[in-house]
């Protein structure tokens, strides 16, 4: 089973940054992708980026130019740093990895506010 654990969420104003980590432990193999997602109150969640094994990184249209998907050197750790926040980035974020299977962290709240 793989476990997903993200940190970093909190308040923040408009035009501040945060940045997001999720850890990934358990039995993983032939990870395909790691990335997040998001779900603002009253609406479905969404795609904000994905970083494949192979090199592909892929962003939201609403978050190009501003949000950067990183992994660290084992792969395990995926990061998302969010620049030039807004208020309609707040939503609970949520880590994805896809392997053999789907898997989702428990989220963690962002809160863009002045």
């Amino acid at each position: 089973q793989v476990q997903l654990v993200e940190s970093g969420g909190g308040l923040v104003q408009p035009g501040g940054s945060l940045r997001l980590s999720c850890a990934a432990s358990g039995s993983m193999s032939s990870i395909n992708s790691m990335g997040w997602y998001r779900q603002a109150p009253g609406k479905q969640r969404e795609f904000v980026a994905r970083t494949s094994t192979l090199g592909v990184i892929e962003y939201a249209d609403s978050v190009k130019g501003r949000f950067t998907i990183s992994r660290d050197a084992l792969k395990t750790t995926v990061y998302l740093q969010m620049n030039n926040l807004k208020p309609e980035d707040t939503a609970v974020y949520y880590c994805n990895l896809v392997a053999t299977g789907n898997y989702w962290g428990r989220g963690t709240q962002v809160t863009v506010s002045s």
